[in-house]
């Protein structure tokens, strides 16, 4: 946790909980007005859309005054705690060379620049650089600006370090300052050409008026944190993928006998799922376009040859993704354990941050709680998702007769705009046979 500085040696700026966090929900103080407090002692307890962070005091001294109150969303960059004058201390950090750049008021959901971290591999919005005068900003900023025909390259930034926001595009576009010449670029004519595809918005619709609940009816729950978080995740992907679902069921009659079997050697309890992720870390090698994501600002698709496989994890702050690295490494039965330290840690809000990012595909195990199939939202940047459903026995032809076997229902959900309907029905296809046919080879890693 890197500590800002301040021109005012006594104020204590909120620091950076993280990369690309950029704000945080106070969630509880643990000092009063008044205290006489040591270097390194907790602070507040703050809430990212990363983890629930602990902020610990860069000096000793006395507390003068707090900024902020239980509930609100405070910008990194601004004060936390003021100290009484000449507290002393080693562990006070140094000035920084140039003054402090003061942040902006919290701003509304809507204009929030960080790209959040759950439900998803956490990967920030990147800044673009502010280099041969191109504005600082965030792709989803540029985007805005686009559709608003405003220049943002001469709009005049009020964010963070000069970073031009939503507000100042929209500020630009009513004064007329930044508005572009009527030229169209070959891109933009085709765009005007299909106002089908142009139809969908870039930025939600404002919100509808609801009306104020009477009251000891309903119970009202602010849209704050991890929570707000989800929610600006799915609806990212709903608005940049174009998802469509293929479903299919594996009799996994024959692996169920080797889970089994594993089990009892082992003494340890195994799931289907780590069958399931061996699986998949085989079928991702054949089909390398879905072990992509897609980077919709460079309108790129980038191919990964590693296979990180995502969890989506529910817990009672709400659903993360935590990360299985290398999963084509590993055998089910240490597939099996890493799940289980992935998902406590997760739930306990104690797994380190580099644990939520760089998944490659996502698998949701929806069986673990009931159904059978679904239609899972793809992990954006990400372009496929596994919805594994509750493995059942049932009624099934096989080879002329009819069987009771055990059958585990599967969902793959993709971006249609890299994955063909074949290719996604083909890589499904693929998993079921292994699951099917291969699972005693599924026990080992894919690779050395």
């Amino acid at each position: 946790m890197g500590h800002a500085t301040s021109s005012d040696p006594n104020v204590f700026i909120l620091p950076d909980l993280g990369e690309g966090v950029h704000e945080a929900e106070m969630i509880s103080w643990k000092v009063a007005v008044g205290d006489e407090v040591k270097e390194h002692q907790t602070l507040a307890e703050m809430e990212t859309d990363k983890a629930l962070v602990e902020v610990p005091s860069p000096r000793n001294g006395v507390i003068k005054q707090l900024h902020g109150t239980e509930g609100e969303i405070l910008k990194v960059g601004n004060p936390l705690v003021t100290y009484e004058g000449g507290g002393s201390g080693g562990g006070e950090a140094s000035p920084a060379p140039a003054p402090a750049v003061e942040a902006p008021a919290a701003a509304p959901p809507a204009e929030r620049e960080d790209a959040g971290t759950v439900v998803g591999a956490v990967p920030d919005e990147p800044l673009m650089p502010a280099s041969e005068g191109k504005a600082l900003a965030t792709p989803a900023v540029r985007r805005l600006a686009r559709d608003l025909g405003v220049d943002i390259d001469v709009v005049r930034g009020t964010g963070l370090g000069g970073r031009v926001t939503a507000k100042d595009v929209k500020a630009a576009q009513g004064s007329g300052s930044g508005a572009l010449t009527p030229t169209l670029s070959p891109r933009e004519r085709e765009a005007e050409a299909a106002p089908a595809r142009a139809a969908a918005p870039s930025v939600p619709a404002a919100p509808v008026h609801i009306p104020a609940p009477q009251a000891g009816s309903t119970q009202v729950i602010p849209f704050r944190g991890v929570r707000r978080t989800i929610a600006n995740r799915l609806r990212q992907s709903i608005n940049a993928a174009v998802h469509f679902t293929v479903m299919d069921e594996a009799d996994v009659s024959a692996l169920d006998v080797v889970r089994k079997r594993t089990a009892a050697s082992s003494g340890e309890k195994l799931s289907y799922l780590p069958f399931v992720i061996s699986a998949l870390s085989r079928a991702l090698r054949e089909f390398p376009a879905i072990n992509s994501i897609v980077d919709d600002e460079n309108e790129q698709i980038i191919r990964h040859s590693a296979i990180h496989i995502g969890m989506a994890a529910d817990t009672e702050h709400g659903l993360t993704v935590p990360v299985l690295s290398d999963a084509d490494t590993m055998g089910v039965l240490q597939i099996g354990r890493a799940i289980v330290q992935l998902a406590n840690s997760a739930r306990d809000r104690t797994i380190p941050r580099e644990q939520l990012m760089g998944s490659t595909f996502t698998v949701s195990n929806v069986g673990s709680h009931a159904g059978k199939f679904a239609t899972p939202v793809i992990n954006y940047p990400e372009v496929g998702i596994l919805g594994v459903g509750r493995a059942r026995d049932a009624v099934v032809a096989r080879n002329g007769g009819i069987h009771i076997a055990k059958v585990l229902p599967l969902s793959l959900a993709c971006d249609h705009r890299v994955v063909d309907g074949a290719e996604g029905a083909l890589f499904l296809a693929r998993v079921i046979d292994l699951l099917q046919n291969r699972a005693e080879e599924l026990t080992g890693p894919a690779r050395g």
